[in-house]
């Protein structure tokens, strides 16, 4: 699920089962108070404590089982032995060095995005593209000088438990199947797929069955995740307007590209009905979650920014007012995701990277 400028292109998104360091038993004892460390910058004010969590390559989009016991994230990190991203599994109170690995959940083949726990901690659903080649597929970043994404059609949606074994492939049409997620009733799944020749949002059952379209206007819809009550869905969307737009994204998706440069946040109830537009900021607007309260969202965005970064994150209203700026970075914050207690958010940010490239994850105590 995705990213826009220089600090993102090395978010391509990552063997080994290996020991990793822990930190001591109170997890709260490795958290650094805001402002005694410059993890945390003085105006993040919703950050009661960080943590971070790795120290090397590009580390995203991590997610908590539903009892917050540990995550499951992706990671390209070479000191891993992977050659792109594949998927790992950490404890909550865990933190990993650039040459000590966790677990890998993935087959090593391919390459693999967005992972979600089930509901019963002990599997976890992601896509990949392992059936159709061994290595890892080619990675375009520009076109005609404009930043891209690919969407590769090899992807498709399994199963696997906590020892990396496949138990079933959720998906096994032709196209891009990819970018799911399961709501906190722990009954839905939401993804995105090309099955209708756009890209499009979908929802199934935990178990594959019943899947349904519930979005069909032209432009990427993906990132969707559902509200706490899992009776709402937030997420991205290019929705191409002008003849010229038209074509650029149609060209670009028959190549199996799009430009994600140009994006708005979107809500819709869990059905797809009574969808509207969330956002209208301009330049990029992405990897949005749910406020634990359900009432607000939080997300990262680039509208601030004159040259296309930083990316900071921001909280919003679901009525699209009261926009407030969460954190401060001048380089890129993104992919928050909210424990299900909400008493911790678990984010990616290029902040002590040694001025690198390198993104990390990072847990941060949430205080509103």
């Amino acid at each position: 699920m995705k990213s826009i400028v220089v600090v993102l292109i090395t978010i391509v998104f990552l063997s080994c089962k290996n020991e990793s360091k822990r930190p001591s038993e109170d997890n709260k004892e490795e958290l650094i108070e805001a402002g005694k460390d410059t993890l945390i910058y003085p105006e993040e004010k919703h950050f009661k404590a960080i943590r971070q969590v790795t120290f090397g390559g590009d580390n995203a989009e991590a997610y908590w089982s539903f009892d917050d016991q540990q995550l499951v994230f992706q990671s390209n990190n070479k000191a891993w032995d992977v050659g792109c991203d594949q998927m790992f599994l950490m404890n909550a109170n865990e933190t990993f060095t650039d040459s000590i690995a966790p677990q890998m959940l993935s087959t090593g083949r391919g390459r693999t995005t967005c992972a979600y726990f089930l509901p019963d901690n002990k599997h976890i659903i992601y896509a990949s593209t392992h059936l159709k080649q061994d290595e890892c597929p080619d990675t375009p970043l520009r076109k005609n000088g404009k930043y891209i994404w690919p969407i590769y059609d090899s992807y498709d949606i399994f199963v696997a438990d906590l020892e990396g074994n496949i138990v079933k492939q959720l998906t096994n049409e032709i196209g891009y199947d990819a970018e799911p997620t399961v709501s906190p009733k722990g009954d839905k799944i939401v993804f995105t797929s090309t099955r209708s020749g756009d890209l499009e949002l979908y929802t199934m059952n935990i178990d594959g069955s019943d899947v349904k379209q519930i979005t069909n206007e032209l432009g990427y819809d993906g990132g969707a995740f559902f509200s706490p009550d899992g009776t709402k869905i937030i997420f991205r969307s290019s929705r191409p307007t002008t003849e010229q737009e038209i074509k650029e994204y149609k060209d670009l998706l028959a190549e199996g590209l799009v430009e994600p440069t140009e994006m708005e946040l979107y809500i819709c109830n869990a059905d797809g009905s009574d969808l509207r537009q969330l956002t209208d900021l301009g330049n990029a607007n992405w990897s949005p979650f749910f406020h634990p309260s359900g009432e607000k969202i939080l997300f990262s965005s680039n509208f601030e920014a004159v040259r296309g970064f930083p990316f900071n994150l921001y909280l919003i209203d679901l009525d699209g007012k009261n926009i407030e700026r969460v954190t401060h970075g001048e380089t890129f914050d993104a992919f928050p995701v909210f424990s299900n207690d909400g008493k911790y958010l678990a984010f990616s940010s290029n902040r002590n990277n040694g001025g690198g490239r390198d993104t990390n994850l990072f847990i941060a105590e949430w205080q509103d």
